[in-house]
């Protein structure tokens, strides 16, 4: 697995309890060194890869983009190279940053991509590198114990501010790391082919998610005031899909059992984060 030390990554290590694994971070394995790949995969001869590696700071990545191809996009293709030769078979965690967000309805699988932002694109030359037998999981507004994420940002917001500001015109489907791991360490067993789309159900605006955060922390819900993305000061530097809520079409169609409705892991992790 690479992207070990990442928030998928580390909850990823403990759902695959059954398997040998080998969890590599950024130190161990640097993805953009395709020698450095090769050599490790040689010596693991890994069966199955998970490449959750990523630069996946989005701002950055406008201000660094040759960082993030060389990190999400060659550095994927070194990857599915060195499984391929070792046999592997490849699972992909991508973004829902490769659509363009203006699509009213959710986006299916099989919807063509046009992503705005240098991450989105780099993303989608990472999804490119990957073979038709091998699986990419799309995901999004992944949240957990480790790492920064919206859960964190907005409890300590509220201890720091009476009222907090989020926006109402991006929508999507806040996604847990425990939960998805789950569903990753199950493709790890089947191997499945082709791109899935992996989230939590239920779709909020970034505003409901925040009153849904205070909410489950025992706080007054009505202290976040709506705003839209054009009044966040400062702006952003990369654009953010207006609309990013994944259809988990495929997984319907396998009659997988779907990941539960956010609120429920949600409220699981303030629990675990407040003590």
């Amino acid at each position: 697995m690479t992207g070990a030390a990442g928030q998928v990554g580390r909850e990823l290590v403990g759902a695959l309890g059954p398997h040998d694994v080998f969890g590599c971070d950024h130190t161990a394995l640097d993805v953009t060194d395709g020698a450095d790949v090769r050599d490790a995969f040689s010596s693991i001869q890994p069966d199955v890869v998970v490449h959750c590696a990523a630069f996946s700071a989005v701002d950055a990545c406008e201000s660094e983009p040759d960082k993030a191809f060389a990190v999400n996009g060659r550095g994927t293709e070194h990857v599915m190279d060195a499984a391929r030769a070792a046999g592997a078979y490849v699972v992909y965690v991508s973004t829902d940053y490769v659509f363009d967000g203006t699509k009213p309805e959710p986006y299916l699988e099989d919807d063509a991509p046009n992503p705005q932002s240098v991450y989105g694109q780099s993303k989608l030359a990472g999804e490119a590198a990957i073979d038709d037998d091998c699986a990419i999981v799309r995901t999004s507004w992944v949240c957990g114990r480790y790492g920064p994420n919206m859960v964190k940002t907005v409890l300590r917001l509220a201890t720091e501010h009476d009222t907090l500001r989020f926006v109402t015109d991006q929508r999507g489907h806040p996604t847990f790391a425990a939960d998805l791991a789950v569903m990753l360490a199950r493709f790890v067993d089947e191997r499945p082919a082709g791109i899935w789309h992996v989230t939590n159900q239920g779709a909020v605006s970034w505003f409901e998610f925040a009153q849904e955060v205070l909410r489950a922390a025992g706080a007054d819900p009505s202290r976040v005031q709506p705003i839209s993305t054009a009044e966040l000061q400062p702006p952003r530097r990369a654009p953010r899909p207006a609309n990013s809520v994944l259809a988990n079409a495929r997984l319907e169609a396998a009659d997988w059992e779907l990941l539960p409705d956010f609120r429920t892991p949600l409220g699981a992790l303030v629990a675990n984060l407040r003590g």
